[in-house]
C-alpha cells in the first residue's frame, strides 16, 4: 500500500470530489461514517465520550462521528476550541448545524473553559488533522495537555493531533497520546516511527473509497506491507520439480559459543523453501548441525573455533553470511575473500556487518543488490551515524542508495531501504518477537528465498514479512511472553500458507 504525504491526499479528496462526483460534506459524511463503525468495535454505548473537536475539516469529521454516536444511544459530550471564535471551514460549519439540532455542545475559548474529563471515558481527538505544520501553541495546546492528563481511553480521527503526517513533529508541542487512531484510506508516514509510538497507539487504515485512479497513478517512495502484494511473489512449484529446482544455498556463519545461530538461520532457510543447503562451520559445529538440522549438508573450515576460509562457491544460487560468526581477526581474510569473489546474492548479517563496520574497507566490496540485515546499533557501525527515527531513515536511504545494496533496518516496522530510494515498511510481528536468535531466523529465510530465485528487494521483503507472520501466529499459540526464535521457524509453513490461500 502506497505511503501518501499529507498533500497528495488533500488533492486525492479534490481529486475525488471532482471525478466521483460527491459533495466534500458528503466526502466527510463517509469517512465519519467509517470512523463510527470501527469506534462501535471498540467501544459499545456503556462509554461516555466526549468528542474536542476543532473548526478545521478534522473538527467537522469529530462533530459528523458525534452526531452518529449520539444516535446509536451513545452519551456523547462536544467541546468545541474556538480561542479566537473563528467561524470554522465550511464543512465544519454545516456539521456544526447537524449537531445542533440533536443536542447542544460547549464552545470553548479559555482555559477556565476546558473540561475536567472522567475517569474511565472515551474521548475522541478531532482538533487537528493530516494537514498541520505548524508548532500548536495557546488554548490548543493547554486541551491537549489535559486530554494527556486525563484517565481516559483517547481515539483520534485520522491522526493524533499536533502528530505532523510526513516529517518530523515540532519540538516542545504538545501531542495527543492516542490509544487508538482510525486513520482515512492511506497509513501516515509517520505511523511507522517508534518515537511516534506513544501518539499513535494501534493504528487502522479505514477505506473511504477516494477515487482509485489518482491512488494508483501517485507517486511515491514509501510503501506499507499487505499481503496481497506478496502472493504473487512466491513462485508456484512444478509437479515435476526436483530439489535442485529449488536452489543451493551456502551458510556461512557460527563458532564456538554460537553454533545455535547457525542452527537456527539453516533451519529457517529449509523452511523457507531452499531446495539444498550447505552449512560452512569451524569444526566444533559439525556435530550440532548435523544432529540439529539433518537437511543441512555440512563443511567445516580449518579453523577449530572459529571459520579461517571458504569453500568452493561455484553452483550455489544464494549465500548467506554472518549469524554467530564471531570477530575473531582469523575470519577477516575470509570475509573479504567472500565480498570479492560470491557470483551469486549474498545476505549479510550480525557479525559480518560488524566485521564490516570495524574495517571499513570492507564496504567497498560489497557486491550490488546484497542484502544487510542490521538493526539500529549495527547500523549505527556500518555508517559511523548515531541517529534514529527520521534521521535514521535519512541514513539508511543514503547507505542503500550509496552502496547499491538492500538495507533491511530491523524494528517494529522493519524498514527494507532499496537502493532506487523506496523504502516498504513491514506490518507484522509483535513484541514477542525481540528474542535471541529471532534474527538469525530472519537471515535464514531471506537466505532461502534468495536461493530459490528471488530477487533481493522482494527477498528481503517477503522475508521480513514472512518473519512476522510466522511470529505473530508463534505468539497466538505460544503467547508473546514465552516465544523463542524456533517458535517462528515451526510456524513458518502456516505463514506461507496465510499468504498463499
Amino acid at each position: 500500500m502506497k505511503i501518501l504525504s499529507a498533500e497528495q491526499i488533500r488533492q486525492a479528496d479534490a481529486y475525488t470530489i471532482r471525478q466521483e462526483p460527491i459533495t466534500s460534506i458528503d466526502l466527510m459524511e463517509r469517512a465519519s461514517r467509517a470512523f463510527t463503525v470501527a469506534f462501535q468495535q471498540l467501544f459499545d454505548s456503556s462509554h461516555p465520550v466526549n468528542v474536542v473537536a476543532g473548526t478545521g475539516n478534522n473538527g467537522g469529521d469529530g462533530l459528523a462521528v458525534a452526531r452518529m454516536l449520539l444516535r446509536e444511544g451513545y452519551s456523547v459530550s462536544i467541546f468545541v476550541i474556538n480561542p479566537d471564535n473563528k467561524k470554522g471551514s465550511e464543512d465544519f460549519s454545516t456539521n456544526l448545524r447537524r449537531l445542533a439540532d440533536l443536542q447542544g455542545f460547549q464552545m470553548v475559548r479559555n482555559e477556565a473553559q476546558l473540561p475536567k474529563f472522567k475517569e474511565g471515558t472515551v474521548i475522541i481527538d478531532a482538533l487537528f488533522g493530516s494537514g498541520l505544520s505548524r508548532p500548536i501553541t495557546g488554548l490548543f495546546a493547554q486541551a491537549i495537555t489535559a486530554i494527556n492528563a486525563s484517565k481516559t481511553r483517547r481515539v483520534a480521527v485520522d491522526i493524533a493531533s499536533g502528530l505532523f503526517a510526513d516529517q518530523p513533529s515540532a519540538p516542545e508541542s504538545p501531542i495527543v497520546c492516542a490509544d487508538h487512531t482510525f486513520t482515512f484510506q492511506q497509513p501516515k508516514l509517520a505511523f511507522f516511527f517508534a518515537e511516534n509510538d506513544a501518539f499513535v497507539g494501534s493504528w487502522k487504515v479505514l477505506d473511504i473509497h477516494l477515487h482509485p485512479d489518482f491512488i494508483r497513478r501517485e507517486t511515491s517512495n514509501y510503501f506499507s506491507v499487505e499481503s496481497p502484494l506478496l502472493k504473487g511473489w512466491i513462485p508456484p512449484r512444478n509437479k515435476h520439480a526436483h530439489k535442485g529446482s529449488f536452489g543451493r544455498a551456502l551458510f556461512v556463519g557460527g563458532s564456538y559459543g554460537k553454533i545455535g545461530a547457525a542452527i537456527l538461520a539453516c533451519s529457517a532457510a529449509m523452511r523457507a523453501g531452499t531446495g539444498l543447503l550447505t552449512a560452512h562451520l569451524p569444526k566444533c559445529g559439525y556435530v550440532p548441525m548435523q544432529t540439529r538440522v539433518p537437511e543441512a549438508m555440512v563443511t567445516t573450515s580449518d579453523g577449530e573455533k572459529f571459520i579461517t576460509d571458504l569453500p568452493s562457491l561455484e553452483g550455489y544460487t544464494g549465500i548467506g553470511v554472518g549469524p554467530g560468526l564471531g570477530q575473531d581477526p582469523t575470519s577477516i581474510p575470509m570475509l573479504h575473500q567472500l565480498l570479492e569473489q560470491a557470483n551469486c546474492p549474498l545476505v549479510l548479517d550480525a557479525d559480518a556487518l560488524n566485521t564490516i563496520g570495524e574495517c571499513r574497507e570492507l564496504l567497498e566490496v560489497i557486491p550490488r543488490n546484497s542484502i544487510l540485515t542490521p538493526h539500529p546499533k549495527e547500523l549505527s557501525r556500518l555508517t559511523g551515524l548515531e541517529n534514529r527515527g527520521w534521521g535514521q531513515l535519512d541514513t539508511a536511504r543514503s547507505f542503500a542508495r550509496r552502496y547499491g545494496v538492500v538495507l533491511v533496518v530491523k524494528g517494529a516496522h522493519t524498514a527494507t531501504c532499496l537502493p532506487d530510494g523506496r523504502v516498504f515498511f513491514n506490518t507484522t510481528g509483535n513484541p514477542g518477537m525481540a528474542t535471541a536468535g529471532s534474527g538469525d531466523v530472519l537471515t535464514g529465510i531471506i537466505l532461502g528465498l534468495l536461493a530459490q530465485g528471488i530477487n533481493a528487494a522482494r527477498a528481503a521483503v517477503l522475508g521480513v514479512y514472512l518473519h512476522g507472520l510466522a511470529g505473530n501466529i508463534a505468539a497466538h499459540s505460544q503467547g508473546e511472553i514465552s516465544l523463542v526464535a524456533s517458535d517462528i521457524i515451526e510456524m513458518m509453513g502456516l505463514a506461507y500458507q496465510k499468504i498463499t490461500q
